[in-house]
């Protein structure tokens, strides 16, 4: 009897797993990423002003990556390459549409485990969704309904909340308190979590964590800030005294060697921000990444209190980095670290703590996370399965990570970082020595020492921008030289 009892329950798994290889424990999925959001932020990440205890607390639990890059330093193109498991270019994604329309009946990761029995909710930013425009008007943004069983938007007042606040941007004079939505402002908001949208947001994943606990579910938790306008409870801010908030090194000369295409859209200057404007800023960054992290663990802790937090694969991330005045640059775009580095914490139930150093992309999560669920994904998808480095954080399985921002391409290995404008570098190219300068001064580009290894990263330059382009959606595509 025992034994008829165990070969119904391995039919019964079988055939709600029929394209697995093995019988593996299915997991649960939260994830949960957040906007605009630079590791250098975290305190798990070494920030030692900005704390973040319950990122924290996920991190040491889990693996913590250090050296996760996203494939599109902005929120459209990245979204929809590690969404779709393509690369940005492979899709014609260099803006802020959906997907779909390119990859056609072709399962994204979320509609993946949709289609293998799972509830899937997606409350707030997933897709891309206009900051903060959608989130005042609470419209799905480039959202893909065939992904999830229900989805959830997050209204909120944003740059409109009552409270004390600034605009930094393009108000030399300040004369202007608050005017504007997608700049630098600055409010110190009255009211609690809730009157803002990442405090509902927290509040509806909780419940949904509760309420779908006895079937397998795959919830997507996307959190607004610290994307601009930096809005929180006024509360957030006490910790960071604007006159307190330490700036990084004004290098002169420091955009000497840097390609025109390479000098970000916003700067210090054509931000007409100055010093006590820019400190300004990182408090206000700061605030709100303080106000998430807090959500982050009103959500942590529905999940322990459900009952399901050792069945649940957890993972944390950003949709790209940011710069906070680095070289005078600020938010996303640029190819530097700042702005294509992610935090990347993964948390599976039972596997031992760890910092991992090696290489990996946004991209690697839909095939990874999709085996750790017994599930074998779609042989099409370019990113790469990194399930060992979660049991072993000195596997490798990339030579160097790729990333893109609509004017250039960088490729970041552990030593190099290169990047490249124009499709044959004709608009000007960088490289770092991230070993010994990890914070990326100086240009070796047009270094004569360093002559045999800019031509060897062209060639690995041209050669992945081929390989990237090999997908098998049938698009005819080129790159303009």
């Amino acid at each position: 009897m025992k034994f008829r009892t165990f070969v119904l329950a391995f039919s019964i798994l079988f055939a709600f797993n029929p394209i697995s290889n093995a019988v593996q424990p299915t997991y649960n999925v939260l994830f949960i990423i957040s906007d605009d959001l630079t590791d250098t932020a975290l305190s798990c990440y070494g920030n030692r002003v900005c704390q973040t205890p319950h990122i924290d607390s996920l991190a040491a639990k889990g693996v913590r990556f250090t050296r996760a890059f996203c494939q599109g330093t902005y929120c459209g193109p990245s979204r929809a390459s590690f969404l779709s498991g393509y690369y940005p270019h492979a899709i014609k994604m260099l803006g802020y549409q959906s997907p779909r329309p390119m990859l056609g009946d072709r399962m994204m990761w979320p509609e993946y485990f949709r289609q293998h029995g799972y509830y899937t909710a997606r409350v707030s930013k997933i897709f891309h969704m206009g900051v903060p425009g959608g989130i005042e008007l609470g419209t799905n943004g480039a959202d893909d309904d065939r992904c999830w069983t229900e989805r959830f938007n997050s209204p909120g007042p944003e740059w409109k909340a009552p409270g004390r606040g600034w605009t930094l941007e393009g108000n030399p004079d300040r004369s202007v308190p608050v005017k504007g939505g997608n700049t630098f402002v600055v409010v110190e908001a009255e009211g609690d979590d809730l009157s803002h949208s990442d405090g509902r947001t927290a509040e509806k994943a909780a419940a949904l964590i509760k309420k779908h606990s006895k079937r397998p579910f795959f919830i997507g938790v996307g959190f607004v800030r610290p994307h601009v306008p930096f809005v929180a409870p006024k509360k957030y801010y006490q910790p960071f005294d604007y006159d307190q908030m330490v700036l990084p090194p004004k290098v002169p000369g420091d955009w000497d060697d840097i390609p025109k295409p390479g000098i970000n859209y916003k700067t210090s200057m054509n931000m007409k921000m100055d010093l006590t404007q820019q400190r300004k800023a990182i408090g206000g960054y700061y605030a709100s990444v303080s106000y998430m992290d807090a959500q982050v663990g009103k959500v942590l802790k529905a999940l322990d209190e459900s009952g399901v937090a050792d069945n649940t694969i957890v993972i944390f991330t950003s949709d790209h980095g940011y710069h906070l005045g680095e070289h005078d640059f600020w938010a996303k775009v640029s190819l530097h670290d700042e702005s294509a580095r992610v935090p990347l914490i993964i948390s599976v139930p039972g596997n031992t703590p760890a910092v991992c150093n090696s290489l990996t992309e946004l991209l690697d999560l839909y095939p990874t996370i999709a085996g750790l669920c017994g599930f074998r994904s779609p042989s099409r998808l370019q990113g790469k399965d990194i399930s060992k480095m979660l049991t072993n954080p000195l596997y490798e399985v990339r030579d160097a990570a790729f990333c893109v921002n609509g004017k250039g391409y960088l490729l970041r290995s552990k030593q190099w970082a290169y990047i490249q404008y124009g499709r044959s570098g004709d608009g000007g190219e960088e490289l770092f020595d991230m070993t010994n300068d990890p914070k990326q001064y100086n240009n070796l580009a047009s270094d004569v020492r360093y002559v045999e290894i800019v031509k060897q990263y062209r060639m690995l330059m041209d050669a992945k921008i081929k390989a990237v382009l090999e997908n098998d959606l049938g698009l005819s595509y080129s790159l303009k030289r």
